[in-house]
């Protein structure tokens, strides 16, 4: 009995600071970082051929008739990080119904301020790009990374007032949206038809369960598995199954399944995610990727792009009154979130796989992604460290 109380107690004493630390708000943003540049060290160390092989290694475990994704990479890609949108989709839900974006002037200011983070990144990336094999890549600079820039934003503390972390928050979440939308719009291959009127004959039977009150998620669950399948053959993008899924999620169910896949999407898929897709063994000469307009075009959209858009846009709603300015947000805390918009990340290097099939040009954009996160983190984190929180 005394030893089954001692294990209990060291089991207590192990689980608990990692418990305390995946409920620090600062602590996505951390294992992010530290994924990517644990697999930016392996990549380049004497395993990184075998490292980088992993990731791109086969698993025929069902017929290939079926048509489903067979790498590492791919299976995190299409799959797993259907999840990922999944949740991304039931904030968005949540915030369209209840939260920040549930009326249109408590949701004007961040719905501009994303606008004008997602437009002139784009034109920025364009001016470098344009009329070049590389201007696929436009909407590269347009995405907002929800966990490193929150995580970016709690390690300010006070001098981060809750107005800049609800703002944050609403930004990212329609940044997501536009995201999504651009993916299916515009990195979508050969559609099926067949497949993509079968999603949305899914999609239809999970919308009347929804107005039918069917409260059970299993039965969502049971039907998302072949809407993914049937997504993922359409020829769109598999991920946007997640999204689709979500919206027809019962409103009183969304904030339970947020609690219970928050941890595992962040603290599993997210990490998953970076350690495959920041796999990159960078070459010796490293001349080709800085005077690539690919890294210039990144680099100019995120870190000046989105504080120029965010700010502006967000400016002009406020003089037009279309919206206002929350308490303890000023014009500077409104260039200081903007500045750290600038952290792309996931999206970025999701939208750049898309975007690209040449893998050097995978590894300019990549590169520049990183490099423009770290800056717009950085830059962003000083800008609103020096700020007065009461100003």
């Amino acid at each position: 009995m005394t030893n089954k109380k001692g294990a209990r107690l060291i089991l207590k004493r192990v689980l608990s600071p990692i418990r305390e630390f995946i409920g620090d708000s600062r602590a996505v943003g951390i294992t992010l970082i530290c994924c990517t540049f644990v697999s930016l060290i392996i990549s380049n160390s004497s395993w990184g051929t075998a490292y980088i092989h992993f990731w791109e290694k086969e698993l025929h475990f069902v017929p290939s008739a079926l048509h489903l994704p067979h790498s590492i990479l791919h299976i995190i890609n299409d799959a797993l990080m259907t999840l990922f949108f999944f949740l991304v989709g039931l904030e968005i839900k949540r915030e369209l119904l209840v939260g920040e974006l549930s009326s249109i002037k408590k949701s004007m200011l961040p719905v501009m301020g994303a606008i004008g983070g997602m437009v002139v990144p784009a034109l920025l990336y364009m001016l470098w790009c344009g009329g070049t094999p590389f201007s696929r890549g436009w909407a590269i600079p347009m995405a907002t990374d929800i966990a490193f820039s929150l995580g970016v934003l709690s390690l300010l503390g006070k001098r981060a007032p809750l107005s800049l972390r609800i703002f944050l928050t609403a930004l990212a979440i329609i940044d997501d949206l536009g995201g999504i939308v651009t993916i299916a719009l515009f990195y979508t291959e050969d559609i099926n038809w067949t497949y993509l009127f079968m999603a949305f004959g899914l999609v239809f039977v999970l919308s009347m369960m929804n107005v039918a009150k069917v409260r059970y998620y299993f039965f969502y669950f049971l039907l998302g598995i072949p809407l993914w399948y049937f997504v993922f053959n359409s020829g769109i993008h598999a991920t946007i199954a997640g999204v689709l899924l979500a919206l027809t999620i019962p409103m009183p169910k969304i904030e339970k399944l947020e609690h219970a896949l928050h941890d595992p999407v962040n603290f599993i898929i997210l990490p998953l995610f970076a350690l495959a897709n920041t796999a990159i063994i960078l070459p010796h000469d490293f001349s080709f990727i800085f005077t690539s307009p690919i890294h210039y075009g990144v680099l100019m959209g995120l870190v000046l792009g989105k504080p120029i858009g965010i700010f502006l846009f967000g400016l002009a709603s406020v003089k037009l009154r279309l919206a206002d300015l929350q308490q303890g947000m000023g014009l500077m805390q409104l260039w200081g979130v903007g500045m750290i918009g600038g952290i792309g990340f996931t999206m970025s290097i999701f939208i750049a796989m898309l975007a690209f099939d040449a893998p050097d040009m995978q590894l300019i954009a990549k590169v520049a992604i990183i490099e423009a996160s770290l800056l717009a983190g950085v830059l962003g984190y000083l800008f609103l460290k020096r700020m007065n929180p009461h100003r």
